[in-house]
């Protein structure tokens, strides 16, 4: 959603009706992941995307019929399924994709609302009917109370906490409770429920889309490494902060594509900002008299990642330094020091693609070898292993 972000806006502004299609599900290897979107307006203007090419034009046909009045639909593409197969969606997964149109001024208004809370990097979710007991297409927004920094956005404050209805208080009141447990966690996917929300029960399926804020990167060192770290950082949708205690390389000038450069010491800072368990730390410093209080400090946080620069002979002094320090070795074995996976790295950006890449293994649980050398499915089941 956060890729088409400005077009759905203009579109809900602007009051052009148009029809979006949302992944729901996906099984064995799929192109895109659930939530990811594309949409059709009435002119026949197309943006994002479901597959990566695979099935689009036949969702393209799909919603100009939705757009036309058919009513929202759930369509499925397989390999095992002639139509899929003649639309190029030959890399062995199945898909599943809800097909809507937001074709009146109430519906666009509603999902307007929803895309300012994303453009404000608010939390919420989006809980909607896919088929069973409930109306297919119905949908309930949820959202957890509007955190004290919120206050200065214009018209965030005249969104209700949740809008909209799944078809029975029951069925609304679970589907609430369950939206904002997986909002905390960043999951999306599927749920199933009685008819009027009773648990452990499948008559009702709801997928559930939450828009958590981007997670933190946090790149200690402003150093040459620490500038590309930081670029490719934004390239993979953290929120990047550079931190250092030296003016005159903590500059904006040095680190232009970073959300944030905080001049400070690297631990005082640390201790003072909010570090969830979505956060990574590049620390790249390889100072003593930064790297021990400030590691001391990242290692009392729930942070998914900590990785730390340096040779093998530093990172042996590091953890003795820390170990005189108080720190125990369960939590010095959360870090990944020498940071980076082996690629053979020379230069910064190369050794900013090797962080990169540990980072993304961590998140997923990947092994780091070549996928040539691998069998079964590319991509791994189920959810992030920390950072999601």
């Amino acid at each position: 959603m956060r890729d088409i972000l400005p077009d759905l806006r203009a579109r809900c502004s602007d009051g052009i009706p148009f029809a979006l299609a949302t992944v729901v599900a996906v099984h064995g290897s799929a192109p895109r992941d659930p939530g990811a979107v594309l949409a059709v307006d009435a002119a026949g203007t197309v943006v994002g995307s479901v597959s990566g090419g695979c099935v689009e034009g036949d969702v393209y046909e799909v919603a100009r019929e939705v757009l036309a009045g058919a009513g929202p639909r759930v369509v499925s593409y397989g390999i095992s399924d002639d139509e899929a197969f003649g639309v190029g969606l030959t890399c062995g997964g199945t898909i599943e994709i809800l097909v809507r149109a937001y074709a009146t001024a109430a519906e666009r208004e509603d999902l307007a609302a929803v895309l300012d809370l994303i453009a404000a990097d608010l939390p919420v979710a989006e809980a909607t009917v896919l088929s069973g007991a409930a109306e297919t297409g119905a949908r309930l927004v949820v959202r957890p109370a509007l955190a004290a920094d919120s206050r200065d956005i214009p018209g965030i404050h005249d969104i209700p906490g949740t809008f909209g209805t799944l078809g029975s208080e029951g069925l609304d009141a679970a589907v609430s409770d369950d939206a904002r447990g997986l909002l905390a966690q960043g999951h999306t996917g599927i749920q199933w429920y009685g008819a009027h929300g009773q648990r452990r029960m499948q008559e009702v399926a709801v997928f559930v889309r939450t828009y958590a804020p981007p997670p933190r990167m946090l790149v200690f060192g402003a150093i040459d490494h620490a500038a590309a770290t930081a670029r490719i950082g934004s390239f993979l949708g953290y929120r990047v902060t550079v931190c250092d205690a030296r003016p005159a390389f903590a500059t904006r000038e040095r680190f232009p594509t970073a959300d944030e450069v905080v001049r400070a010491w690297p631990h005082a800072y640390l201790e003072s900002t909010e570090v969830d368990a979505r956060t990574v730390i590049c620390v790249l410093t390889h100072d003593p008299k930064f790297d021990v209080p400030l590691l001391a400090a990242a290692l009392r946080t729930p942070a998914a990642y900590i990785g730390v620069m340096g040779s093998r002979r530093t990172h042996r002094d590091r953890l003795a330094r820390l170990r005189a320090a108080g720190v125990d070795e369960a939590h010095l074995a959360r870090l990944a020091s020498p940071v980076g996976l082996d690629l053979g790295a020379r230069t910064p950006e190369e050794t900013a693609v090797s962080i990169a890449a540990e980072i993304i293994q961590h998140r997923w649980g990947g092994t780091g070898r070549p996928l040539g050398e691998l069998s079964g499915a590319i991509h791994h089941p189920g959810g992030p292993t920390g950072t999601r």
